[in-house]
């Protein structure tokens, strides 16, 4: 960790795939919000970027609000919406509403200035139906587009890093996201390639594969910083034939972000057994 003091400092995590019913998702995400508070007390956001719940349901963000509640964590707490907030199967416009409500957003997509920086935020505007190429992908409207192309247009010439997070990552990047499963995960992915690409400074998190922080391309820096934000639940990785598969069914991770002057400080934190994960940490200058 830096010894130098940062500007701020944020957490950033992901896949909490919590369920009434699962008291294991609960104690991870409780475990998690500890460990986080003891490493910063001061940290100004946590941010989670999808799948907070497994099921979609109202009772599973009850469940959710509850131990956050009852949890240490920074006062601003920001969500992106994920796959599974639609895994009730009810239709789009009930599973957003349904992530608004716990979220007290208007939409799915967003943006917060934190520490006189910009951060924005992405979601998936439809999901399914099931066997169709769009299930558990991301669907970004043109509105959304549109948005986020002016956003990005303003921060052009900034000289600071503009983070953003979208629950899904963007295919053939990342390490896993040749598979085929993720090849197809976020349908405008040109769209959002060509205008990040506009801006040397973007910082992309993304969750959703669950992959394990220590495997190797687990962040990139072309064309834009992309970076993959771990799982609460647990963590996977390629199964050897082609698929993926889980491999620590106790594993549980995150990130601790710390942003200076002239760079970006990345942790990655195994949860489960409280220690820094020494293949993921990151020093990123701009």
């Amino acid at each position: 960790m830096s010894t130098n003091k940062p500007l701020f400092s944020f957490f950033v995590i992901s896949d909490i795939q919590l369920t009434c019913q699962n008291e294991i998702s609960h104690q991870k995400f409780a475990h998690a919000l500890r460990d986080l508070h003891e490493i910063d007390l001061d940290a100004s956001a946590l941010i989670i970027n999808g799948d907070l719940v497994d099921d979609g349901k109202a009772e599973s963000y009850k469940k959710i609000r509850e131990i956050l509640d009852n949890g240490p964590h920074p006062k601003d707490v920001f969500f992106t919406i994920g796959n599974h907030e639609f895994f009730k199967n009810d239709g789009n416009e009930p599973s957003i509403g349904r992530f608004l409500a716990f979220s007290h957003l208007e939409k799915v997509y967003y943006d917060k200035e934190i520490g006189n920086h910009t951060f924005l935020f992405l979601g998936t505007e439809s999901w399914g139906p099931i066997g169709s190429p769009t299930k558990d992908s991301a669907v970004l409207s043109d509105e959304q587009i549109n948005w986020l192309k002016g956003k990005i247009d303003k921060s052009k010439h900034d000289t600071k890093p503009v983070f953003v997070f979208l629950h899904q990552p963007i295919p053939f990047t990342l390490f896993g996201t040749d598979i085929e499963y993720y090849q197809n995960s976020i349908i405008q992915d040109q769209d959002l390639l060509n205008i990040l690409s506009g801006c040397k400074n973007v910082f992309y998190f993304s969750g959703h594969s669950h992959f394990d922080l220590r495997f190797p391309k687990m962040f990139v820096d072309t064309p834009f910083n992309m970076i993959n934000t771990g799982a609460v639940y647990n963590t996977w990785g390629p199964d050897g034939a082609g698929g993926e598969t889980v491999i620590d069914s106790f594993g549980s991770q995150g990130l601790y972000i710390q942003v200076f002057k002239d760079r970006v400080f990345i942790l990655g934190r195994d949860f489960t057994n409280k220690q820094w994960i020494q293949e993921y940490q990151l020093n990123i200058e701009y």
